[in-house]
């Protein structure tokens, strides 16, 4: 029974051998490497091993039924209905674990754009990053804006930001894809209903370990920066583009400018960019496991239209589970507790039926 987590632990079991070893201890970048896969492993390995020896005492428990008398017999009965609470908790601890995949970050890259509709695309793109706002201040998690181009008529025509928090990734990585709205504009005269759309990408935010880009994998530019931002953003060369063109497909550019340090564009747009290689690292994993993938809502599809908010009927809706609830009001305005809480039950559900299972972890 849980395979995967007796090859977490038997890979725990190898770092902690390796990490005493004299030669990866002089070795600083090595050791680093090995020291924060042992500590992200430890998340997992600990309540299995919980679980283990609580499984151990219930069986050993039940043997002490034999043979026993009625006062001892009771005794270990109750002594029984402790341990199964124990060990019935502890279970749905490991196939929370397996509902994450493994995954586990402290923060997260979030990009929202602007799609057809033009000035209500842009609205709708700053509908949804207040929503994602006040859901994350709720959680007591912390907002950053990285780089922003607002729209027109007010919103934005592409803002991305970082969500740092225990659990913000688990609970956020289900907005991945296209997003509809569904509404009567204020410039609208006689009524009609206008559809418009906007996009958001959910990424976890790796560190320099976990992803290296190196000088030679990237091409940079300083510029001045366009738009609003004040006199002193507009006159100097503070702004930054980064071009990625190592392992992927098509070259990476981003593009920061909001700050008024040229080296502090510079460190956001890498972290945009280290995002961004590790999601497309991600994806090529889960394309490797597409007949499992399939059948899954999180696989992030920035493509896939996943709901629509009809504000007519004060409804949103998610396709992919086929949901929909009548307090869109509530929901944009960041209540969003009962969205997410119904995505990641048909997730867990979906895994634990499907087999789920931690990724595999890399030698070293």
């Amino acid at each position: 029974m849980w395979p995967a987590f007796q090859q977490a632990l038997t890979r725990h079991r190898e770092l902690e051998t390796m990490l005493g070893d004299p030669a990866v201890i002089a070795d600083r970048a090595r050791y680093t490497k090995l020291a924060k896969e042992h500590g992200s492993l430890q998340k997992t390995v600990k309540p299995y091993i919980e679980f283990l020896a609580v499984s151990d005492e219930i069986n050993q428990a039940k043997g002490l039924l034999d043979g026993a008398d009625d006062e001892m017999k009771a005794f270990v009965r109750e002594e029984l209905k402790t341990l199964g609470e124990r060990e019935s908790a502890l279970r749905g601890r490991l196939e929370d674990i397996l509902l994450m995949g493994g995954e586990d970050y402290g923060s997260i890259i979030m990009e929202i754009r602007a799609g057809t509709g033009g000035d209500e695309a842009a609205i709708l793109a700053g509908d949804l990053f207040r929503m994602y706002t006040q859901y994350a201040r709720d959680h007591g998690w912390r907002i950053e804006e990285i780089s922003f181009s607002p729209g027109e008529q007010g919103g934005y025509k592409e803002i991305i930001f970082s969500v740092a928090g225990d659990d913000a990734f688990q609970h956020l990585k289900y907005e991945s894809g296209g997003h509809r709205v569904q509404r009567v504009p204020k410039t609208e005269t006689q009524g009609r209903i206008h559809t418009s759309a906007a996009t958001v990408a959910v990424m976890p935010e790796p560190d320099e370990v976990q992803v290296e880009i190196k000088e030679s994998d990237i091409e940079w530019e300083r510029m001045r920066a366009g738009g609003a931002g004040g006199q002193h953003v507009n006159k100097t060369e503070s702004a930054v583009r980064i071009w990625y063109k190592k392992g992927t497909p098509d070259e990476m550019e981003v593009k920061c400018q909001d700050e008024r340090s040229q080296s502090k564009n510079y460190d956001r747009a890498m972290r945009v960019l280290r995002s961004r290689v590790f999601e497309y690292q991600r994806e090529k994993l889960h394309k490797a496991r597409s007949a499992q993938r399939k059948s899954l809502i999180g696989s992030g599809d920035r493509s896939e239209r996943i709901r629509t908010y009809n504000f007519p009927q004060n409804r949103v809706t998610d396709h992919r589970i086929n949901e929909s609830w009548y307090k869109l009001d509530a929901i944009v305005a960041g209540n969003m507790a009962d969205v997410v809480d119904t995505l990641r039950a048909h997730d867990k559900k979906e895994r634990l039926e499907s087999g789920g299972s931690l990724p595999s972890t890399n030698g070293a």
